[in-house]
C-alpha cells in the first residue's frame, strides 16, 4: 500500500509538472528528487512577455472570442518555449513568464531562451497576418530576456504544486520587457544574457544604458534582431552600423553628427524607431544641454 501510494504520489506531481516543462524535464525532476519542496538558488534565464497592444486588440471583440484569440496565442508562446528547452513559470494577466536553465542549468540557456524569444515574435508574426486576413487586430507583444541569479523551487502541495522563481533577476527581466515599450523594439536583452550569448551568432545591437526605477545601478539593454527579415528591417546591417555611429556620437554630445548619423539610418530603414528616439533627444539636447556631469545615462520613469 505505501508503495502504491508513492507511485500514485509520483504520478500525480508529474502530471501537474508537465503543464509547464517538458516531459523529460518533469521526468528528471521525479527520478532525481527534485519535486522536494524549497528553493535553490542558481543562475538561470528568464523570458517575460506581455501583450502590448492595448484595447485595440479587445475592441468589438466579445468574451468567448476574446478568449479564444488568448488561447490560441498562449498556445503558440508556450510551444515555443518548451520547443527551445523552456519551462513556463505562469500566466500573468496577459503575460507569460518562462525560465531556461531551471531546475537544471545547461551549457546554453541564454542562447535558448534569446532563440525563443525571437521565434516567438516569428510565431506571432505569422499568427497576426493570419488575424488580419479575418478582420481582426494584430497582437503585438514586447519580450523582456534576462540572466542571473534568483531562487528556483516548488511552492504548495502535492496535490497543487507549483513551481516559481523570484529574485532581483527575474524583476529585471520585467522591467526590460517594459522597457522595449518605451524604446518600440519587440526584445530586449540585458547584458548578461549578451555576455552568456557571446559566439552564438545572433544579431544583436546595444541600444543604451539606463536606470530602472527604484534601482541605482545603470543597466545596459540590448535588442534581439534574429526575428527580423528584410521586409520588416531593410538594409539592417548598414542602418545598424549608422545607428552604432550616431550612439557614440551622441555620448560624446556632439549632437549635430549624432543627428546626421540616425537620419541616415533611418534613410536606409524608416522603420528603426531606436534612431527615431535618438533623433528626438538630440534635438532636446540641441536645445537644452545636459548637465557638464552627464553620463549618458536614461533613466526610466515608469
Amino acid at each position: 500500500m505505501i508503495s502504491m501510494d508513492d507511485i500514485t504520489q509520483e504520478k500525480r506531481l508529474k502530471s501537474t509538472m508537465v503543464r509547464y516543462m517538458t516531459n523529460e524535464a518533469a521526468e528528471q525532476m521525479v527520478e532525481t528528487g527534485e519535486v522536494s519542496f524549497g528553493g535553490t538558488p542558481q543562475t538561470a534565464t528568464v523570458l517575460y512577455s506581455d501583450i502590448r497592444s492595448g484595447a485595440a486588440v479587445f475592441e468589438d471583440v466579445d468574451a468567448r472570442d476574446t478568449v479564444s484569440m488568448l488561447n490560441e496565442y498562449y498556445a503558440s508562446m508556450v510551444d515555443v518555449v518548451v520547443k527551445h528547452g523552456g519551462m513556463l513559470d505562469k500566466h500573468i494577466g496577459n503575460a507569460v513568464m518562462a525560465v531556461f536553465g531551471a531546475p537544471f542549468p545547461g551549457d546554453d540557456d541564454a542562447v535558448k531562451a534569446v532563440t525563443a524569444a525571437n521565434d516567438m515574435m516569428r510565431a506571432l508574426n505569422a499568427m497576426n497576418v493570419e488575424r488580419v486576413k479575418r478582420g481582426g487586430s494584430k497582437i503585438l507583444t514586447r519580450v523582456g530576456v534576462n540572466t542571473g541569479e534568483l531562487i528556483s523551487g516548488n511552492i504548495g502541495g502535492p496535490n497543487s504544486l507549483d513551481y516559481a522563481i523570484v529574485g532581483d533577476s527575474v524583476k529585471l527581466a520585467t522591467q526590460l520587457e517594459d522597457a522595449a515599450n518605451e524604446y518600440d523594439v519587440q526584445i530586449l536583452l540585458g547584458s548578461a544574457t549578451v555576455d552568456a550569448v557571446q559566439g552564438a551568432g545572433l544579431k544583436i545591437r546595444e541600444l543604451d544604458i539606463i536606470r530602472v526605477k527604484g534601482e541605482n545601478r545603470p543597466v545596459p539593454i540590448f535588442e534581439a534582431l534574429d526575428h527580423f527579415d528584410d521586409d520588416s528591417f531593410p538594409n539592417m546591417d548598414a542602418a545598424i552600423e549608422a545607428f552604432e555611429k550616431g550612439l557614440s556620437l551622441y555620448r560624446n554630445r556632439n549632437w549635430k553628427e549624432a543627428m546626421n548619423a540616425f537620419s541616415t539610418a533611418l534613410t536606409l530603414s524608416a522603420g528603426d524607431s531606436p534612431s527615431r528616439l535618438y533623433l528626438e533627444r538630440c534635438l532636446r539636447y540641441m536645445a537644452t544641454p545636459p548637465p557638464e556631469n552627464w553620463d549618458g545615462i536614461w533613466v526610466m520613469t515608469g
